[in-house]
């Protein structure tokens, strides 16, 4: 299955429409959260990707929370958050928000690491796990060096072996990617991200 996935659009028109034209081409698109501003412009960041016809997979970012990404997506997007999906005989598994919980306050939508452990408790197998965050060592690293991903993520990477992992969340990190055993685990960035992915 041909898969075109992306991160932290930020209600970037431009970015957007490079995103919708890549799009065209995917069997799957994956969004890996980050759609608006601080909890601002959700309608109007999933107005500038409707226009994408592929069957269309998201994870709230701690931009936007799960409750307005399903009231602002269009319809036939999947939001995942805690739960999983099979579009083509793959099966998918989403967690979004920050993790650990973020600095940046009040507007931020985030899980502590337990919280996230339970949500990702009831994902036993998954081709390809989509998070905001990324897992804790890999593509989660910041301008000031520091490692700052989840390590509930990465335990459970070790546990489901997706075949693929995606995510977002540390702009520092984005286009970064590693291994988690036989995972290959990629920080998306707002840029078209193309990969096949086998059922």
């Amino acid at each position: 299955m041909k898969i075109m996935a992306f991160s932290d659009l930020h209600l970037s028109a431009p970015r957007a429409a490079l995103l919708v034209d890549a799009a065209a081409e995917a069997d799957l698109v994956i969004g890996a959260g980050d759609f608006c501003n601080m909890r601002k412009g959700l309608p109007e960041a999933m107005a500038l990707l409707s226009d994408i016809a592929a069957p269309f997979v998201v994870v709230p970012g701690n931009a936007e929370s799960a409750d307005e990404l399903r009231a602002a997506a269009p319809g036939g997007v999947t939001v995942l958050h805690g739960e999983g999906t099979e579009i083509g005989g793959l099966r998918l598994f989403g967690l979004g928000y920050g993790v650990p919980v973020t600095p940046f306050g009040a507007w931020s939508c985030d899980l502590s690491e337990k919280e996230a452990v339970a949500k990702l408790a009831g994902c036993d197998a998954a081709d390809v796990l989509v998070t905001h965050s990324p897992p804790k060592g890999v593509a989660d690293v910041t301008s000031g060096g520091q490692s700052v991903g989840s390590v509930a993520i990465r335990d459970a990477i070790a546990r489901i072996a997706p075949k693929l992992a995606v995510c977002g969340h540390i702009h520092d990190s984005w286009g970064a990617e590693g291994m988690i055993g036989g995972t290959r685990v990629v920080n998306l960035g707002p840029v078209p991200n193309r990969f096949e992915v086998a059922p």
